[in-house]
């Protein structure tokens, strides 16, 4: 039987990955997010808090032992003790004014998540100083999920015991490829022996979640890499893996360096040669007995592994955000904090909210929101939305729909819509046909 990594080059579609984002992490799209609209997150704030809309908590940790060469997050490498102590207390006196609002004061975390950045840079001393003071402030006790990013060079058995204490559940290890020339190539601060020390300590404290990132057609890699790296994943039978497909956004410096060589087409693999990993990856996880349970991610026992965060943002769940760069979502307004740690450590020093630009949703936008990012798991149910909305994606969406299954992306039923492997792998692409003509334009790379 023939797989996809065995098609005649031929047979293969080129379709070269040129720089903007292509990955869609929310809607409406961020350049519609405007300063003029942060008056709308205050106003927001002094309502009465909503009793059953679930709470999550986001902190994101800026700080990276060095920049990757594909990373558009807010990062910085050059930060001292002192500058992360003093980044630390501004975000809790940030996370104090907001929790103390009406539409906050008392509730508790349904799930809380780590970002950055690597919040595994910090200490043990520093995390534990910021969970606990977190924890007073919203507390954690009923939290289904305390999700935490981590890059295996920072770990060592002190870290992570400490990790483990402090109530992380969910340990998530940025290992993007095991090849050491990769992993240098690309940026990427750990190497492939510090990878396998971290994990099986890890697994040794118990940590009910741990997921592993691959990403699929970094520079320099190639399709027997490829392979291994995907054999290497199965064998250290992670509960999950979520495999990225290597885009490269503007504020990169790979985009910089092709931006000073004059080069459009980015020095990675193109779009079909990653989907074509992707579902090589798939088939050899589903072999392993593990399950797809979305465009990213594979599950070794779906029953029991949960993506809380992913899950319970993309049904509309409120999120405080707090941290320089961070996104959230209160009472269906999208916010985002100071990009840079300079004006965000003013408007807090201020007495301020660091916001930078929010954005207001109307309710077509949430359920547009909804339907599209839960698109990416690969089957979405009629009633759901009908219910949850009085909108029917059928009526709604009918020519995007019709599109799909015309082009053997999905298939359409009296239920549902169910994606297909070709559809699932290039879901991303294809959400943009759903946005709102108002929103298309530009979309693609903001």
């Amino acid at each position: 039987m023939q797989t996809n990594l065995e098609k005649p080059a031929a047979e293969k579609k080129v379709e070269q990955t040129e720089a903007g984002n292509y990955f869609v992490s929310n809607y409406p799209p961020f350049s519609f997010w405007k300063p003029d609209q942060v008056h709308v997150v205050e106003e927001v704030l002094q309502r009465p808090a909503p009793v059953n809309v679930p709470l999550g908590v986001y902190f994101h940790i800026p700080f990276c032992r060095k920049r990757c060469h594909f990373c558009y997050f807010k990062v910085y490498t050059d930060k001292n003790a002192g500058e992360i102590k003093a980044y630390i207390d501004a975000g809790m006196r940030e996370m104090e004014r907001l929790a103390s609002q009406p539409y906050l004061k008392g509730r508790k975390a349904q799930f809380v998540y780590f970002g950055g950045g690597t919040p595994s840079y910090l200490s043990v001393p520093q995390l534990k100083d910021l969970t606990d003071r977190m924890k007073v402030l919203v507390p954690w006790d009923e939290a289904e999920e305390v999700a935490f990013e981590a890059e295996p060079g920072t770990l060592n058995e002190t870290k992570l015991t400490g990790i483990r204490e402090v109530g992380v559940t969910r340990l998530s290890l940025g290992v993007e490829n095991f090849d050491d020339h990769i992993l240098e190539t690309n940026g990427r601060a750990h190497r492939s022996g510090e990878i396998g020390k971290a994990y099986n300590f890890a697994r040794s404290l118990g940590f009910e979640h741990i997921n592993i990132d691959l990403i699929a057609g970094m520079m320099n890699e190639t399709e027997a890499n490829w392979k291994v790296c995907v054999a290497k994943a199965i064998e250290m039978q992670p509960d999950a893996v979520t495999i990225y497909q290597m885009e490269v956004p503007y504020n990169t410096t790979m985009y910089q360096q092709m931006k000073a060589e004059g080069k459009v087409t980015a020095p990675v693999a193109d779009w079909q040669t990653k989907r074509d990993w992707v579902s090589y990856a798939f088939d050899e996880f589903q072999k392993a007995g593990y399950t797809v349970t979305s465009a990213y991610t594979v599950v070794k026992d779906p029953k029991r592994i949960k993506f809380v965060y992913r899950d319970s943002l993309w049904d509309g769940a409120d999120l405080l955000s707090c941290g320089v760069a961070s996104f959230g979502h209160l009472g269906g307004v999208h916010y985002q904090n100071q990009a840079d740690v300079g004006p965000y450590m003013q408007a807090v020093d201020a007495g301020k909210l660091p916001i930078f630009r929010a954005y207001q949703t109307t309710h077509e936008d949430r359920f547009v929101r909804e339907f599209i990012l839960k698109l990416k798991l690969g089957r979405s149910e009629w009633a759901h939305y009908i219910e949850k909305f009085s909108e029917d994606p059928r009526k709604h969406f009918g020519p995007q729909l019709d599109s799909l299954v015309k082009e053997g992306f999905a298939t359409l039923d009296a239920d549902g819509v169910t994606l297909t492997r070709d559809g699932l792998l290039q879901v991303d692409r294809l959400l943009h046909d759903f946005f709102l003509p108002q929103h298309r334009q530009y979309a693609r790379y903001t």
